[in-house]
């Protein structure tokens, strides 16, 4: 697997992401409690939890600006790789290479080498080439294909005057 080299620039924008949200959200959780002074014959303070200063709404925008602008940047400036399709078709191809082997396993001798055939050709093979590569005659390797048909681990498809073999 490669590893990927972070640039000094998206190190710096994903901080200041991780420092707005945390502003916001103490912000949010703690805003500025207002002291009210009256003035005249008596000066009683009091504090009024729960309502936003004009401070306490300039940090919010700002800090959810920042968010915001941090945050489209992070997602829409990293390269999104796509994997080629050739490293996706040999990924699959060793996943069903590995269960196809374990199936091998379970057949009988001349079901087994046709299998074990089509999967050294990658899984999919012409009928002909199996009866020369196996030396089976060709009603053997039609009966075994038959069997292995039935029991879901093949497929013929009709191409030309012959048939391509497919595992599943």
């Amino acid at each position: 697997m490669e590893t990927k080299n972070i640039h000094g620039k998206t190190v710096f924008v994903a901080a200041v992401f991780v420092a707005s949200v945390f502003v916001l959200g103490m912000k949010l959780l703690n805003p500025t409690p207002i002291q009210i002074f009256v003035e005249g014959n008596d000066i009683a303070v009091k504090q009024i939890p729960g309502f936003f200063t004009y401070t306490d709404v300039v940090i919010l925008v700002i800090a959810s600006l920042v968010l915001g602008i941090s945050g489209a940047y992070l997602l829409l400036s990293a390269p999104i790789e796509k994997p080629l399709a050739e490293d996706a078709g040999k990924v699959i191809l060793e996943e069903r290479k590995k269960r196809w082997g374990e199936i091998s396993k379970t057949l009988k001798d001349d079901e087994r080498k046709i299998y074990e055939t089509i999967l050294e050709s990658d899984g999919i093979i012409e009928q002909s080439e199996i009866v020369e590569k196996t030396g089976l005659p060709k009603a053997n390797v039609s009966r075994s294909l038959d069997l292995l048909e039935s029991k879901g681990l093949a497929e013929r498809r009709r191409r030309g005057t012959g048939n391509v073999v497919l595992l599943k």
